[in-house]
């Protein structure tokens, strides 16, 4: 069974039933219906017009659906009729569910939940399973994302940024349960670059790729993380990064630029950088600055004081780091880093304990402790 090919046909098959006069949510669990009954049959029977068979199946359910609700009978008229078996329409409705996901009306939870059902045609348990939460919370999340975008008309232009930055939540969850949602974030972007033209899809398609080619060498052998700086570059995965440098420069030649494209940008420098030491810090400052002109954002901010800090040295780094809020996010640990790099390892072991108790996560725990640890073991000795 060809899951990813299925999960390719998914939006095109939701859209098909959409624009006969199925509701979103109707049309959704009718979809979803006809890709379980793919997994029963296709293996040993495997269709010779896949999309067609799926659409089919899926109006059947979405008959059935509807002819046995009598809440629903009004809307005979637009049912009553079954088209005739054939060719699915090559018509690709894949934009319109993007924006139909990510509706400004939807939390942004909501709107990750959506899109991985909708568009990228995973099942709510192996969404579940990636979030770590029961099925049943995301079976409840999903249902209430579903009612919410079912009556939306589509009389305005999306919001591209929306979309992109559902995309990016997806991508940033990474790993777990039995779904890669960092790949299949990029996945889900290759297909909006295919059809619709625009310099922050593919910004956004070259930044993930540009920090997915750094995947093989974040962790350690124990499951630890490793730094930027003691990565093993020679694991670095050198066909996505030029991938990825490639599409980044095809859309910073087009001039508009954008938050996706300048974080590329940053990305691009450290794959382009033969060791730690020779990364070009001074432009990476420079591209935060753009960052920071386009979004006003305090954790960009935050990411340009350690930047500043490796360009100009530590004090200028701790100097741009005590113009932000202390409250924010990895504000200690980068305290922390820029105090050691400065040669106070006591400050730095404080912070860096003070920041593990702080992180949001086991690994990133694990991660901080250690420098601390390492610290205060070199002042015993």
């Amino acid at each position: 069974m060809d899951e990813t090919l299925l999960r390719s046909l998914t939006p095109g098959v939701l859209g098909i039933l959409v624009r006969r006069g199925a509701d979103f949510a109707a049309a959704e669990d009718a979809v979803q219906d006809a890709l379980v009954e793919a997994v029963r049959v296709w293996p040993a029977d495997p269709p010779r017009d896949p999309k067609g068979w799926l659409v089919t199946v899926a109006w059947r359910r979405f008959l059935d659906a509807t002819r046995s609700d009598a809440a629903r009978r009004r809307r005979e008229d637009l049912v009553d009729e079954e088209p005739a078996p054939g060719p699915a329409p090559a018509v690709d409705d894949t934009l319109r569910l993007y924006f139909l996901c990510a509706h400004p009306s939807l939390t942004p939870s909501s709107a990750v939940a959506l899109t991985l059902r909708a568009v990228g045609g995973l099942t709510t348990r192996q969404i579940a399973r990636a979030y770590l939460v029961p099925e049943a919370t995301m079976a409840q999340r999903i249902s209430r994302a579903k009612r919410t975008v079912s009556g939306v008309r589509f009389d305005r232009p999306g919001d591209v940024a929306t979309v992109l930055r559902v995309l990016y939540l997806v991508f940033n969850e990474g790993y777990s349960g039995d779904v890669d949602l960092a790949a299949e974030a990029i996945r889900l972007t290759r297909q909006l670059a295919a059809v619709i033209d625009h310099p922050e899809v593919s910004g956004l398609l070259a930044l993930m790729l540009l920090h997915h080619a750094r995947r093989a060498a974040r962790t350690a052998p124990d499951g630890g993380l490793v730094p930027l700086a003691e990565q093993d570059r020679g694991r670095w995965d050198t066909g996505m990064i030029a991938e990825g440098v490639g599409i980044l420069q095809a859309a910073l030649a087009r001039d508009r630029l954008g938050e996706f494209q300048a974080q590329a940008a940053v990305a691009a420098l450290h794959a382009d950088a033969p060791t730690a030491g020779e990364t070009d810090w001074v432009q990476i400052v420079e591209w935060y600055d753009e960052l920071v002109r386009l979004t006003g954002s305090p954790v960009v901010r935050l990411n340009r004081a350690v930047a500043v800090g490796e360009a100009d040295g530590p004090r200028a780094g701790l100097a741009a780091l005590a113009e932000l809020d202390d409250s924010l996010p990895r504000h200690t640990a980068v305290a922390a880093y820029l105090h050691e790099r400065d040669g106070d390892p006591v400050t730095a072991a404080r912070l860096y304990a003070e920041a593990a108790r702080k992180a949001p996560n086991l690994a990133e725990r694990d991660h901080l402790t250690r420098r601390a640890a390492r610290l205060n073991t070199r002042r015993s000795r």
